[in-house]
């Protein structure tokens, strides 16, 4: 259907036509991985949401289902099902629970294998916006919901803030049986030197992992974020944060599975930059990202890793070693081109200020993305200010619109999304990098990762390129293949 869009993926997960935003209510059931999300399936626009549905056995190839929940128009969710979570109840029913707009919290259950029908629970809203004067208004805020079991209780993660503290925040509930549900506390304190005060904490996401508690979450200011910490005695207490999205980043709706392996498996939305008309007269809009396992290291901080089950994607392999560039060389990689893409290159960065990886390069540069590793800025960043010719394609600080408007106008806007990073003493840069149309994403030594949508103009964007600025790097080895469609 969409064969000629220069745009759209052709590994990357995206619906087979209209809109996505969110993932929501990912599950591993019966040997097969299923995600939902927010979706309009009448085209490339937000428009009364709907979950759309798809399950795969190997994270790579993906089955389109049915429409999972659609608004009951005299229900609680008539405006719309927002976005939610999933868990197995103590009866060993997949149950989902999220946000019916107006009302409030919803449950649903299915009792089929491939969990193509759901049964909204009688008594939705369980948990209800509390109108003025009623129980619990100024308390806490309804809003997308997540939850999880831990021996006979059920607890939920209920709201993106707290009245009348700064920040993000979500509030605490618990109940017996999924119907009945009681307001514990404030969750959690968000603080200034993490998060910023106009922050808030949607689609929550919280289970185990290793021996502490991840905090999964996006805020609208800003997207993709996380916490982790201990959970003791019905409280959180976090000791450390970190951001899967900066300045110019795009990811903003995430949600995560325990498979049959003990993985932790990630998966988020990366948005669309192009505009409200161009994505309506595509007739899509919306990805996601490549599946990756999250794990803690053994100090203790968050391991990021594609999955392998991708690498049977690969073909057309080229190998390169051991590749010396002076300062300010550049080297086009023969015989590697194209725009989609795997390479898995190791970099002895010596003393190089800037040293990477050029992607859907034009012959004459015109148009290029760099992947670029800066020392003393201690930061990997994707370089986004000549990825295209289309003048209309701008990067804004900030997801929030509103936020970007309150910066000085040279602020307003960047032209690379830059990383925390920092190479250790003696440990060289390796870079897992994905290329896919519109999409690039870049995983560093298994602790970082950044994420980017790019929209060339030119059909011949499709070199690849070594870049050492500043000083001298040594490319162990380039490794390079074309990715075979997973669709």
């Amino acid at each position: 259907m969409y064969t000629d869009d220069p745009y759209r993926p052709r590994y990357h997960f995206t619906p087979p036509f209209g809109w996505m935003n969110d993932v929501n209510g990912s599950i591993f059931w019966k040997g097969r991985y299923h995600i939902f999300y927010q979706h309009n399936p009448e085209g490339g626009y937000w428009k009364w949401m709907q979950w759309g549905h798809a399950s795969s056995v190997d994270l790579v190839h993906w089955v389109h289902h049915p429409i999972a929940l659609t608004p009951d128009l005299d229900g609680p969710d008539r405006d719309g099902c927002f976005s939610g979570g999933a868990l197995v109840s103590r009866d060993g029913i997949p149950t989902f629970i999220y946000h019916g707009v107006p009302d409030g919290t919803c449950i649903a259950t299915s009792d089929d294998d491939l969990l193509i029908t759901w049964d909204k629970h009688p008594a939705n809203p369980v948990i209800p916006v509390p109108a003025p004067g009623e129980k619990g208004h100024g308390e806490y805020i309804v809003f997308d919901p997540c939850a999880w079991v831990e021996g006979d209780t059920y607890y939920a993660l209920i709201g993106n803030r707290i009245p009348g503290q700064t920040g993000d925040g979500t509030a605490l509930f618990k109940s017996s049986d999924l119907a009945e549900w009681e307001f514990v506390r404030s969750f959690y304190q968000s603080r200034r030197e993490w998060t910023d005060a106009e922050e808030d904490c949607a689609v929550p996401d919280f289970y185990p992992l290793g021996d502490k508690h991840m905090l999964l979450f996006c805020s609208h200011w800003q997207g993709t974020q996380y916490y982790l910490g201990r959970f003791e005695n019905e409280r959180y207490y976090v000791e450390n944060y970190g951001r899967m999205s900066w300045a110019g980043g795009l990811l903003g709706g995430p949600r995560s599975l325990l498979d049959a392996q003990g993985r932790r498996i990630f998966f988020d939305w990366i948005r669309e930059i192009r505009g409200v008309e161009q994505e309506r007269a595509a007739g899509w809009s919306g990805v996601m990202t490549v599946p990756r396992i999250l794990s803690l290291a053994t100090d203790g901080s968050l391991q990021i890793e594609p999955v392998p089950e991708l690498e049977c994607l690969r073909i057309n392999p080229k190998a390169h070693e051991n590749i010396v560039l002076n300062a300010d060389d550049e080297m086009d990689l023969g015989g590697v081109q194209g725009n989609c893409l795997e390479l898995d290159v190791e970099i002895d960065p010596n003393d190089a200020t800037e040293v990477g990886v050029q992607v859907l390069c034009s012959p004459d540069q015109a148009e290029q993305t760099g992947v670029l590793y800066v020392p003393s800025e201690r930061t990997l960043k994707i370089e986004v200010s000549h990825s295209t010719l289309n003048e209309a394609i701008r990067y804004p600080h900030y997801r929030d619109a509103g936020g970007t408007a309150r910066l000085p106008e040279s602020e307003q806007f960047v032209d690379a999304q830059r990383a925390p990073f920092l190479l250790k003493d003696n440990e060289t840069l390796q870079l897992r990098i994905y290329v896919d149309k519109s999409v690039v994403e870049v995983f560093a030594n298994s602790r970082q990762c950044i994420t980017q949508r790019v929209y060339p103009t030119r059909t011949d964007s499709t070199g690849v390129r070594l870049v050492s600025r500043g000083g001298q790097a040594h490319f162990r080895s380039v490794q390079a293949w074309e990715m075979a469609p997973a669709f």
